[in-house]
């Protein structure tokens, strides 16, 4: 299937490939278009995100990021946190999630530093993968929070990488 957003990606066009991509559709394309010629990649069946007046865009003070994973019924807690944290960064919202501010440097340089949108959704990936395993780190934390002040960082650590891998 092929997706089609505004060009010159930041936070919430570059965290939708990554969720679209991880939990809704694998073999997804994305095409990064000047405003004018969205509306022709979307006769040509393509799915409009993060573009004024769309489903899948901005409404309220949520982001296009908030959009999918409510359509596509995404219901992964760690995906739900990472939600307030893209929301937060790419609604200069800093204070609902403390990660956002850093969300929000780590993709203006990518942006900047990038070739074109598709190097900056490609090198991003990597960013939203450790986000994503930052925020299952937080619940399993708060979770196991009085077996883990029993334990050094050695032991700590492996047990959360344990759990991480579900065991």
């Amino acid at each position: 299937m092929k997706w089609v957003t505004r060009a010159h990606v930041h936070v919430d066009r570059t965290a939708c490939p990554w969720l679209i991509k991880r939990f809704i559709d694998p073999k997804a394309e994305f095409l990064f278009l000047p405003l004018d010629e969205i509306p022709v990649a979307v006769k040509h069946k393509a799915i409009p995100y993060d573009c004024p007046e769309v489903e899948l865009g901005h409404h309220g003070e949520e982001c296009s990021f908030d959009a999918i994973v409510k359509k596509y019924k995404v219901t992964d807690p760690a995906v739900l946190e990472l939600a307030k944290i893209v929301r937060a960064a790419d609604t200069d919202s800093y204070d609902l999630a403390p990660e956002a501010a850093g969300l929000e440097a780590i993709m203006s340089g990518i942006a900047y530093g990038s070739k074109n949108d598709q190097d900056a959704v490609k090198k991003a990936k990597a960013v939203y993968d450790a986000f994503y395993i930052h925020c299952k780190l937080k619940a399993l934390r708060i979770k196991h929070s009085k077996e883990l002040e029993l334990m050094d960082k050695a032991k700590k650590r492996q047990f959360l990488r344990t759990k991480l891998k579900g065991k």
